[in-house]
C-alpha cells in the first residue's frame, strides 16, 4: 500500500470518527423524540377514549336513574328530579321526557319545543336510541349527541368525549367522528376527513401524512372512532444545525440531552409527579361517609374521604396515596383539593341544610398552611354556608408540636369550626394534650370499635370524654351489637358501613335525603 493510500484511508477513517458520532447523535434523538411521541399520542388517545367511554357509560346511568323514578311525566316531581339529574351529573346538560320520539318537557323548559326526531342515527346493542342534532328547546344552531330509553333522553356536548387536556411537552389534537357516515362530531382543530377516511378504507390505526402522524381508535358500539393527531417532527431544527457544525458541543449536547430526557422521564414516572397529575387532572375526588346520632339515626353530617381512582377502575387506598402526599410535600394540594370538591359538591345542599356539617382532615402540614385557612372562608362566603358546618379533624400527630399546631387549631376553631380529634386513642399523646385542647369531639377508632367485649380501654376513652363534656364519634360501626353498646356507653354517634359506606356526592345527597324524611 502506497503512502498516498494510507493517507487516504487515514483520513476516511478520520472523516468517520469525527462524523460517525455527530450522524448518530442525530439519529439516538430523533429516535429517542419519536418514541415519546408515539408514546406521547398512544397515552392521549388512551385517555381521550377512556374519557368517551365514561361520558357514555354516565349518559346510560343517568338514563336508568330517570327511568326508575316512579312520578309520573312532566309532572312537578319528575321536573325537579329531571333538573336534579342534570344538575349532578357532570356531562349531562339536558333531560327530556318522551312519548315516542317527541319531547314533551325537559330539565331547562315545562313544555319543550315542538319537535319530533326522526329515526335514531343508530341503536346500541342495549336498546339506546342515539342522534347526532341541533335540536334542542333553547333554539340554539349547536349540534348535540342525544341519548335516549323507551321514555327518557339526555343530551351531551360532543367536546364532553374528547375534553383531555394533553401533555405540556405535546401538540396533541383529537376528534370524534362518527363511523357510519364518516362525518365530525367533535374536534379540538378542523380535521382532514379524507385521512380518516382512508384509514377507515385501509383498516389503519396509524398513518403518516405530511410529517403528521393520525392514530384512530373505533368505538364499535356506537359507531364512534377517535381520532388523535400531532407532528412527527420535533422542533429542534437549530439544535441539530449546531450539532452537525460543532463536533465537542454537538457530542456535549448529545449527551446533556439524552442525560436530561432520561432525567425528565424519570421524574414524570415519580410518585411525585403521579400524584401532582392527578391532582392537576382532577382524578382525586371526594366521597362522603354518614355520620348518624346512634339515639335517632339521624344523619347530622358525613365525613370527607378523599378517593383516587386508577385507569382500571379500581381505586387507591388512601393509605397508599396519603402518605405519598405528605412524602412529596403535595397533602396541602390534597386537602385544599378536597376543599374545593366539598364546596363544589355539597355547598348548596348544605346552605339548605344549616343543621349538618361535613368534616374534612387536615394534616400537619395543613396547620402550618398559611392558604388554607383563607381558602375555607372564601368558599363558605361564595356558598353562604356556616363555619360550624365545616369540621376539622387531626390525628393526634397533630398535636406533636404544639408550637406551632395550637394557636393554628385554636385559630379554626375561633373561626367557628368544630375541632375533631380523629382516630383517637392511637396516639401517645392523648392524656397529655386533652386537658390543654379546645376541642369539641373524639373519634374512637374503628380498631377500638372491633373490639368492644375485649377491649377495656374503650370505656375509659368514653368515660374521658363526658368528663372533658367532650361528644364521641364511632367509626367503623358494622353492626346492630356494636351500636346499641356504644350507645349504652354515652357514645353520641357513629359512622360505619351498618349505615353507609363512603358514598359519591349524588349517592350521597340521595341517601341523606331518604334518612331525613324518615326521620
Amino acid at each position: 500500500m502506497t503512502t498516498r493510500h494510507l493517507v487516504g484511508l487515514v483520513t476516511g477513517v478520520l472523516i468517520m470518527a469525527i462524523f460517525l458520532p455527530i450522524l448518530l447523535s442525530i439519529w439516538l434523538a430523533h429516535r429517542e423524540a419519536d418514541a415519546q411521541f408515539r408514546d406521547e399520542q398512544e397515552l392521549y388517545a388512551s385517555r381521550v377514549m377512556a374519557r368517551t367511554l365514561q361520558v357514555l357509560d354516565q349518559a346510560k346511568a343517568a338514563l336508568i336513574q330517570i327511568d326508575a323514578s316512579k312520578n309520573p311525566g312532566c309532572s312537578p316531581q319528575q321536573l325537579l328530579e329531571m333538573r336534579r339529574l342534570s344538575y349532578s351529573w357532570r356531562y349531562v346538560q339536558e333531560v327530556l321526557y318522551l312519548k315516542g320520539s317527541t319531547p314533551i318537557c325537559s330539565s331547562l323548559e315545562v313544555q319543550s319545543a315542538p319537535v319530533t326526531y326522526p329515526e335514531p342515527d343508530r341503536i346500541t346493542p342495549d336498546g339506546y336510541r342515539t342522534w347526532f342534532t341541533a335540536k334542542n328547546d333553547l333554539g340554539l344552531d349547536h349540534h348535540m349527541i342525544a341519548i335516549a330509553s323507551k321514555q327518557h333522553m339526555v343530551i351531551i356536548d360532543p367536546l364532553s368525549f374528547i375534553d383531555v387536556i394533553p401533555s405540556e411537552l405535546s401538540n396533541i389534537q383529537s376528534a370524534l367522528l362518527g363511523t357510519v357516515r364518516d362525518r365530525v362530531l367533535a374536534s379540538s382543530q378542523p380535521i382532514d376527513i379524507a385521512v380518516f377516511k382512508r384509514m377507515q378504507k385501509e383498516g389503519l390505526e396509524t398513518l403518516t401524512v405530511n410529517h403528521t402522524i393520525y392514530t384512530v381508535r373505533h368505538y364499535p358500539e356506537l359507531d364512534l372512532a377517535v381520532v388523535t393527531w400531532s407532528p412527527v417532527q420535533p422542533k429542534v431544527a437549530s439544535w441539530h444545525h449546531q450539532l452537525l457544525i460543532w463536533l465537542p458541543i454537538g457530542v456535549l449536547i448529545s449527551l446533556l440531552a439524552a442525560w436530561f430526557i432520561l432525567r425528565l422521564l424519570r421524574r414524570l414516572q415519580s410518585p411525585h409527579h403521579r400524584m401532582l397529575d392527578a391532582l392537576n387532572e382532577s382524578a382525586i375526588t371526594v366521597h362522603y361517609q354518614p355520620i348518624v346520632s346512634l339515639k335517632s339515626g339521624r344523619i347530622v353530617g358525613a365525613e370527607a374521604l378523599a378517593r383516587w381512582q386508577q385507569t382500571d377502575g379500581s381505586y387507591l387506598s388512601p393509605e397508599i396515596f396519603i402518605p405519598l402526599a405528605e412524602q412529596t410535600g403535595l397533602i396541602t394540594r390534597l386537602t385544599e383539593t378536597v376543599v374545593k370538591n366539598v364546596f363544589h359538591d355539597l355547598g348548596k345542599w348544605l346552605h339548605v341544610h344549616p343543621d349538618l356539617h361535613i368534616s374534612i382532615n387536615l394534616s400537619v402540614e395543613d396547620l402550618r398552611s398559611a392558604t388554607l385557612p383563607e381558602l375555607l372562608r372564601q368558599q363558605l362566603n361564595h356558598s353562604q354556608v356556616k363555619p360550624s358546618q365545616i369540621a376539622l379533624e387531626l390525628t393526634e400527630r397533630g398535636f406533636a408540636d404544639p408550637t406551632t399546631t395550637l394557636p393554628a387549631i385554636a385559630s379554626y376553631r375561633k373561626a367557628g369550626h368544630a375541632i375533631y380529634i380523629d382516630d383517637f386513642g392511637t396516639g401517645y399523646s392523648s392524656l397529655r394534650y386533652l386537658q390543654d385542647l379546645e376541642v369539641d369531639t373524639l373519634k374512637i377508632d374503628k380498631s377500638f370499635v372491633d373490639a368492644l367485649e375485649y377491649q377495656q380501654v374503650t370505656p375509659h376513652i368514653i368515660e374521658m370524654a363526658k368528663s372533658l363534656k367532650l361528644d364521641v364519634v364511632a367509626e367503623g360501626i358494622e353492626n346492630a351489637c356494636q351500636q346499641e353498646w356504644l350507645y349504652q356507653h354515652g357514645v353520641h354517634y357513629g359512622q360505619g358501613w351498618l349505615y353507609s359506606k363512603a358514598l359519591p356526592k349524588t349517592d350521597f345527597i340521595i341517601w341523606a335525603e331518604e334518612n331525613l324524611r324518615s326521620h
